[in-house]
């Protein structure tokens, strides 16, 4: 008998903020991973990359700056060697927390590329602040490269860049024939390496992906029973962080949307989860979402605790 399919997005809290924070964080992780597999699930995981992608950045800009002959790494490149170290920690961490339960499935991370349509609205209105702060003349330097950077502030001017919506994934049948193959799967990281297509080109652009987003996409395309989404919170709050903050154990995607609409949810945080919610269970009505925290996961699975959106 086939497993349940379960896409898992995994975010800061998984992973940490450092390298050295990811090395304990992941273990964690691994740990709650293997529990969610030992309750009967192929998992296929995605992850946030914000503070990963950003460091790379930074070192990369650096590296040009103390180097001026080594050539500007691109956004997409740096999208790409975030998904590789990331992944590298998880796969590890997860296949050595299998083998210590004596489960052999393999465990296999894919550089996966999201295509992004180059008209997409994010374009002309970025809002993604990443890098190291620069000078002024740093700072120009962007702008006449056709780059976004935000306003000044006391420690200098920060790279902005565009966060677009996902179309599709390039590398969905690899992905898909593992998955069906009861493997566990790492891929889409950090939302995808945003490309657009050209004819039978991939170009990358110089963007950032919503990591909850992809999710969503990812568990439609996957036709997956369960979509987890492990944040910083237990359960989903309706007036967060207000004296009349209460929790949320049950919705239906109607009512997600209803809260959508009276602004219930942080843009920057809760409300990419409720929307990737609603956009999977649009595609696949039998589906189910959970979200709560990493320490919650198993809890939540068996109903305990946590944020059920059912269509």
């Amino acid at each position: 008998m086939k497993k349940r399919k379960m896409v898992v997005s995994l975010g800061h809290e998984a992973l940490g903020y450092t390298t050295t924070e990811q090395w304990d964080a992941v273990k964690k992780t691994a740990k709650a991973l293997a529990d969610l597999a030992q309750a009967d699930y192929q998992l296929t995981i995605t992850h946030s990359n914000g503070p990963q992608v950003s460091m790379i950045h930074k070192a990369m800009t650096e590296l040009r700056r103390v180097n001026p002959d080594y050539t500007p790494v691109p956004m997409c490149v740096c999208s790409a060697m975030s998904q590789g170290y990331v992944g590298y920690d998880i796969q590890n961490s997860l296949r050595s927390e299998f083998l210590s339960r004596g489960i052999s499935t393999p465990v296999s991370t894919i550089l996966t590329q999201v295509t992004v349509d180059p008209y997409d609205e994010a374009f002309y209105e970025p809002n993604k602040i990443i890098g190291r702060y620069m000078s002024k003349e740093e700072a120009d330097a962007e702008i006449r490269k056709g780059n976004y950077v935000t306003e000044a502030s006391e420690k200098g001017y920060r790279r902005i860049v565009a966060a677009p919506k996902p179309l599709s994934i390039v590398e969905l049948d690899t992905i898909r024939t593992l998955a069906d193959a009861g493997q566990v799967v790492i891929a889409c990281g950090g939302g995808g390496i945003p490309v657009i297509e050209q004819q039978h080109i991939l170009k990358g652009a110089s963007a950032v992906i919503e990591k909850d987003a992809i999710a969503g996409r990812l568990a439609s395309d996957l036709k997956a029973d369960l979509l987890m989404i492990l944040t910083s919170v237990e359960q989903v709050y309706l007036d967060f962080e207000k004296e009349t903050q209460r929790p949320i154990s049950a919705m239906t995607a109607a009512e997600a949307k209803d809260y959508i609409a009276q602004e219930q949810f942080g843009r920057g945080s809760m409300l990419p989860k409720i929307e990737a919610a609603v956009a999977y269970l649009e595609n696949v009505p039998s589906g189910r979402v959970l979200i709560t925290s990493i320490a919650h996961a198993l809890s939540a699975l068996k109903g305990r605790t946590g944020t059920a959106i059912s269509a």
